[in-house]
C-alpha cells in the first residue's frame, strides 16, 4: 500500500478520534459557562474524560476480537446517539442526563481510540511514524474545527440543539466511512503467550521511567487546558472570539507545527522531537501568564493563542511518535491503550483541580504555576532513550509505495 494512501485514511480516522475530545475539552466548557454553570463546577464536570484513563481495562478485548474496523464503526454509532441526546438535558442545571450522554460520549470515544491507534500502528511501517504522526495529529486538530469552533459558530447563531445534531450527523457518516478502511492483518496470540509478551515488555529496563515520563510529558497542557476557555469569556471575549481565534483559526497553526513537528522528528529522530519541540511547547503556559498580567487585553490573548496552537503541534507529533514507537505491534490495542490512559489519567487526575486553581491562584499565578509543571518530565530523559531506536525514515517510506 502506498505511504500517501495510509496517510489518506490516517487522516479520516483521526478526524473522527478527535471530535469526542474537542466535544468535551472544547465546547462543553463554553457551552456550560455561558448558562451559568460556575468555574469549579466546569472542572469537576471535566473529569467525566475518566473513561480515556480507564480504557486499558477493555483494550485487550480489541487486540483479541473482532475487526478494528467494526469497533471503530460501532464506537462512533455510539457517539452519534450520545450527542442527539445531549440537547434534551438543562445545561443551566446539569444532571443526570447530560452526565449520562457525556459518559457515553466518552466511554464509545476511549473505545474508538483504542481501535484507531491499534489500526494505524498495524498501517505504519518503521520510520513513518514521523511524517504519519504529522498527518494525525493535523487531521485531530482539524476535527476541533468542527467539533471546537464549527459547533460554536453554529450554536451561536441556530443555537445549541443544532449544533449537536449535526455533531451526530458527523459522527453517523464517520461510522459508514471506517467501514471502508483497508483490511489490516492482526497476529492474534495464544492467551498465555499473549500473557508473557505484555509481562515482558512491562519488565523492560528502564520502563517505569518510560510510564512517569509519559504521566509528566503534557502534564502542563493538561493543567491549563480547561481554563483556558473560561479565562477568555471572563475577559470580555464573545463565544465568536473563542470560535474564530482559539478554536478555528489556531487549529491552522497547530496543523503547521503538526507538520514541522512531524518532518523535524523524521529528520532529527524521536528522542531529539521529544526534548527540542516539548520545550518550545511549554512557553505557551507562560504567554497565557503575560496575557492576564497584563489585564487579558484581545491582541496579548489572541498572541498566546497562536503560539499555544503552533507549539502543541510542534510537541504534539513527537510525543505520538514515540507512543507508537516502543508498541509491540501483536498488542498494539493493549500497550497503546496503557500509554495513552496514563496521558489521560493526567488529563483525568488534574482536571478537577484547574478551576479551584484558578479561582485561588488568579489566571495569572495559575498559568505561570501550569508552565512550571513542563520540566519534570525532562529529568527522565536520559532513562527512557534505550527505548528508542531513531531510524530514517525514507527508505521505509520508499520500500511502501507500490
Amino acid at each position: 500500500m502506498s505511504t500517501r494512501r495510509k496517510l489518506w485514511w490516517i487522516a479520516l480516522l483521526y478526524f473522527a478520534e478527535g471530535m469526542p475530545m474537542g466535544i468535551v475539552v472544547d465546547t462543553l466548557p463554553v457551552y456550560l459557562r455561558a448558562h451559568g454553570v460556575s468555574l469549579a463546577a466546569i472542572g469537576v464536570f471535566s473529569s467525566l474524560t475518566v473513561p480515556w484513563t480507564l480504557k486499558p481495562l477493555w483494550a485487550p478485548l480489541v487486540d483479541r476480537f473482532g475487526d478494528r474496523r467494526h469497533w471503530i464503526a460501532a464506537a462512533l454509532s455510539l457517539m452519534a446517539l450520545a450527542t442527539f441526546a445531549m440537547p434534551f438535558a438543562d445545561p443551566a442545571a446539569p444532571g443526570a442526563l447530560l452526565v449520562a450522554a457525556v459518559l457515553l460520549l466518552t466511554f464509545a470515544g476511549a473505545t474508538q481510540d483504542i481501535a484507531i491507534d491499534a489500526y494505524t500502528i498495524g498501517l505504519l511501517a518503521p520510520g513513518e511514524e514521523g511524517v504519519g504522526n504529522g498527518v494525525r495529529v493535523s487531521a485531530y486538530r482539524a476535527a476541533l474545527v468542527a467539533s471546537g469552533g464549527g459547533l460554536l459558530l453554529l450554536a451561536g447563531r441556530a443555537g445549541w440543539p443544532l449544533a449537536f445534531e449535526l455533531a451526530g450527523l458527523i459522527f453517523a457518516a464517520l461510522a459508514m466511512l471506517a467501514l471502508r478502511a483497508p483490511h489490516v492483518p492482526v497476529v492474534r496470540q495464544p492467551v498465555a503467550a499473549w500473557t508473557r509478551a505484555f509481562v515482558a515488555w512491562l519488565a523492560r529496563p528502564g520502563a517505569g521511567a518510560v510510564l512517569v515520563f509519559i504521566v509528566l510529558y503534557k502534564l502542563a497542557d493538561v493543567s491549563m487546558g480547561p481554563m483556558v476557555k473560561p479565562f477568555w469569556l471572563d475577559s470580555g471575549l464573545s463565544v465568536d472570539d473563542i470560535a474564530l481565534v482559539s478554536t478555528t483559526a489556531g487549529v491552522a497553526l497547530t496543523v503547521v507545527g503538526a507538520l514541522v513537528g512531524g518532518a523535524f522528528t523524521s529528520r532529527y529522530g524521536i528522542f531529539r522531537g521529544l526534548w527540542v519541540l516539548g520545550l518550545l511547547q511549554a512557553a505557551s503556559n507562560l504567554a497565557y501568564a503575560g496575557a492576564a498580567a497584563a489585564g487579558g487585553g484581545r491582541p496579548a490573548i489572541y498572541a498566546a493563542s497562536m503560539l499555544e496552537s503552533f507549539t502543541g503541534g510542534l510537541g504534539t507529533a513527537p510525543f505520538l511518535a514515540f507512543l507508537m514507537h516502543v508498541c509491540d505491534r501483536e498488542q498494539a490495542a493493549t500497550q497503546y491503550a496503557l500509554l495513552s490512559a496514563l496521558f489521560g489519567l493526567t488529563r483525568s487526575v488534574s482536571a478537577p483541580f484547574t478551576g479551584f486553581g484558578a479561582a485561588h491562584f488568579g489566571y495569572t499565578g495559575y498559568f505561570a504555576l501550569t508552565g512550571a509543571l513542563a520540566l519534570p518530565a525532562y529529568a527522565l530523559l536520559p532513562w527512557i532513550r534505550s527505548w528508542i531506536h531513531d531510524r530514517t525514515p525514507h527508505r521505509a517510506i520508499a520500500d511502501s509505495t507500490p
